[in-house]
């Protein structure tokens, strides 16, 4: 039976390199914001990608919920990249009973440095922060514990230690090849890869730690000041890495 991992992520936290390290695993199918489709089509946002998205993916929720509970892919592992701030409150959460969780995280102001890049106008929300936090404290009221919560800049400081530790606390038997993968796109990518993928296609493994913090506007400041008490929530739960 195909046991399902569930990475719940903000925007530009090292998410796809992660979806890249399951991905690299003989015993692991991954499956790539399937919620993302649904949610611009309830919404109406604007999105890099977003006409692609949506002629490309399902964009109904139920038969998303559907697809995420029973995996087309019969590996042992399902790894499932998203976002929650996709789930919105008419999307149904029920399918989330059959899964392992876990939060990947990373600081505001190295977040909004990236996602401005791609998309210069954007509501605090789109960053994931809020959302993260709400559904973190939903799952662990649900599931009787705590999700495992993993550091992006733990994972790129030391990826081995911190994946061991990862899988450790998903009680899943680590696996050397998630350190490396192949350059270039995959089928799995979403519509909207071109619009944001051009460095994890390029690389083959996690790249360097980054240092200094970037350079914020005075108005992204504000904006990440504001993220920082969701960001310390989840933060002071982020898994030991030994």
């Amino acid at each position: 039976m195909t046991e399902i991992i569930a990475m719940w992520s903000g925007p530009r936290n090292l998410s796809t390199a992660m979806m890249r390290s399951f991905g690299a695993r003989a015993d692991c199918s991954v499956m790539d914001e399937p919620f993302f489709a649904p949610y611009l089509a309830v919404t109406g946002k604007e999105h890099p990608g977003r006409d692609e998205t949506l002629q490309h993916h399902e964009t109904n929720p139920d038969k998303v919920a559907a697809m995420c509970a029973s995996p087309a892919d019969q590996t042992r592992y399902s790894f499932q990249k998203h976002m929650p701030h996709h789930m919105l409150d008419s999307f149904s959460l029920s399918w989330t009973e059959k899964a392992k969780h876990f939060f990947l995280l990373r600081e505001p102001e190295r977040v909004i440095a990236s996602y401005v890049k791609g998309r210069s106008e954007f509501e605090i929300e789109d960053l994931g922060f809020a959302p993260q936090r709400r559904l973190f404290e939903r799952l662990t009221k649900t599931l009787g514990h705590c999700p495992p919560v993993i550091h992006s800049h733990d994972i790129l400081k030391a990826p081995e230690r911190a994946l061991r530790a990862l899988c450790n606390a998903l009680n899943m038997p680590f696996d050397s090849a998630m350190l490396s993968w192949p350059a270039g796109p995959r089928a799995e990518d979403g519509a909207w890869a071109p619009y944001w993928y051009a460095s994890v296609q390029n690389s083959t493994g996690f790249g360097a730690a980054p240092t200094d913090m970037p350079v914020l506007t005075e108005s992204h400041k504000v904006i990440a000041m504001q993220c920082r008490d969701d960001y310390e929530a989840l933060a002071q739960h982020a898994v030991v890495i030994i």
